[in-house]
């Protein structure tokens, strides 16, 4: 929503707030079902994304894995090599800008909004 959208403006990088996904759980899936699906998941994907178009971002349950597998399907069905396509957990040329959990930038403007507008601190919050 609206805290991806700003979150994103802020990086200078053509990122939208747009959401998409699947209801695919990895767990209990071998590396070569997971493959399989994110492979099948950027040939549905790849029309639709680029560097200046649509920089997508793994979410829960995506990391550097997933990106990888992704990003090799890609590169396979788009002949771009070295574009960086997606954001996050990078293995093989994805965008190196947040390793993090996808949380963690809201609770990074929380924070520093508490800190300058509030003059207060989360430390010992709960």
């Amino acid at each position: 929503g609206f805290e991806q959208i700003f979150k994103n403006a802020l990086t200078g990088l053509p990122m939208g707030g747009g959401k998409g996904g699947s209801d695919f759980d990895p767990k209990g899936k071998s590396d070569a079902e997971v493959r399989r699906f994110c492979q099948s998941f950027m040939t549905e994907l790849f029309r639709y994304i680029g560097s200046s178009t649509d920089v997508p971002a793994g979410d829960i349950g995506v990391g550097g894995r997933e990106i990888g597998f992704m990003n090799g399907q890609y590169k396979r069905l788009s002949n771009l090599h070295g574009e960086g396509v997606l954001t996050g957990k990078g293995l093989c040329g994805g965008i190196e800008l947040r390793p993090e959990a996808t949380g963690f930038g809201t609770v990074y403007i929380a924070k520093h909004a508490i800190e300058d507008k509030l003059k207060r601190t989360l430390e010992g919050s709960r």
